[in-house]
């Protein structure tokens, strides 16, 4: 398939593609369609790395990126990873050209353990 042009682009979290992934299954199930490889695997993906639901991780992002030096893509990342302690929060912050605190990495992680 050739895509000729994009006509939108929005950012989408992973327990959401979890949820459209499930509707999808369930209209092929319904209409006895066989679900190809990827779907299944897609599905599988989505269901094994997903550690919260949509709402809450929306709800997430949105109280992230009310952070000072918290940027909207690294707020979705945070939501669809929901690390757990410093060293993994620091391992997403990487490439940026700054560090966070001590008291900043523990606010992010409050706020994830909130929202589990």
């Amino acid at each position: 398939m050739k895509v000729k042009r994009v006509v939108s682009e929005e950012r989408i979290l992973l327990p959401e593609v979890r949820q459209i992934l499930l509707e999808v299954e369930a209209d092929r199930r319904e209409s006895g369609e066989e679900m190809s490889y990827e779907l299944r695997k897609s599905i599988e993906h989505a269901n094994h790395l997903s550690k919260a639901s949509s709402e809450s991780a929306r709800a997430l992002v949105t109280e992230l990126v009310q952070l000072e030096k918290m940027k909207e893509e690294i707020a979705f990342r945070i939501a669809n990873l929901m690390p757990r302690t410093r060293d993994e929060l620091r391992a997403i912050y990487a490439k940026e050209r700054f560090t966070l605190t001590t008291e900043e990495l523990d606010e992010i992680l409050e706020l994830v353990a909130a929202h589990c």
